[in-house]
């Protein structure tokens, strides 16, 4: 593996959203079997959510031990719980709400009314859940967008030099493709941070999209600017950090860089 993790290239995005989810459905038997307790991290977006509803799906719903699997997001948007643009919605819709994993062992970020009261809540929750265990979660799931951006981790941002704390609130402004405190921005949202993102034991990037083949190539093998490029700081720092492409979005790599998959 490279200091930015190893890249995979697979066909399509369907064959993205097959790998991401066996990966899931893997790792989810290892850790139940081995600890009693499987720990991911969800990301928004359009490829994770097809994994999802193949998740949702026999065969991988039909052999996950959904009764050991927590989970948690990697950032959520200021918005209602029932708004088309909450991550929370996304996620129930494509995969929890069809399959039985307990309701005390999903844990969303919910900041529609008090961001301050969102962050600490969420961070004292994840310090209590990992704080007797030497890893994060077993497994982070991230996008990326086209200005190098992943979770809520903007270009930019204050929240970019955290060192501390495991979870920041940001203000998006669409404009700008970035986080700010101008008036006229988007809206807000509450985020993991790079140093918790870092604990975990796999994080891998669903990247599709010949849209994201200059960030992905950027990030991936350019100079190291994680100020304009975020993704740079996801660096496990005992983990193993993977990079799930489909060719058009991998088109802009170096045959070096990748290692094609078979269907």
């Amino acid at each position: 593996m490279n200091r930015r993790g190893t890249v995979a290239a697979f066909a399509d995005p369907e064959a993205v959203a097959v790998a991401a989810a066996t990966l899931f459905a893997e790792e989810a038997v290892r850790c139940a079997d081995t600890r009693g307790r499987f720990s991911v991290v969800l990301a928004g977006g359009g490829t994770p959510r097809r994994a999802y509803e193949l998740l949702s799906q026999p065969p991988f719903r039909d052999h996950i031990p959904w009764d050991a699997v927590h989970v948690f997001w990697g950032d959520e948007r200021c918005v209602d719980p029932d708004d088309p643009r909450s991550n929370e919605r996304m996620a129930r819709e494509a995969l929890l709400d069809a399959v039985t994993i307990p309701a005390d062992q999903v844990h969303p970020i919910r900041c529609g009314e008090s961001r301050a009261a969102a962050v600490a809540r969420y961070e004292a929750l994840l310090r209590g859940f990992f704080s007797l265990r030497e890893a994060g979660p077993d497994l982070i799931l991230l996008g990326l967008g086209n200005n190098g951006h992943t979770a809520s981790l903007f270009p930019h941002t204050l929240v970019l030099i955290e060192e501390e704390s495991w979870v920041a609130e940001v203000l998006v402004d669409t404009a700008a493709g970035a986080g700010t405190t101008a008036a006229g921005a988007d809206f807000w949202r509450v985020t993991l941070t790079a140093p918790f993102i870092n604990t975990a034991a796999i994080v891998v990037f669903l990247v599709t999209g010949a849209a994201k083949a200059e960030a992905v190539e950027e990030v991936v093998a350019g100079a190291y600017d994680p100020d304009r490029l975020p993704a740079q700081l996801i660096r496990p720092a005992h983990g193993d950090l993977r990079w799930y492409l489909d060719e058009e979005a991998a088109a802009s790599l170096s045959r070096r860089e990748t290692r094609p998959q078979r269907p």
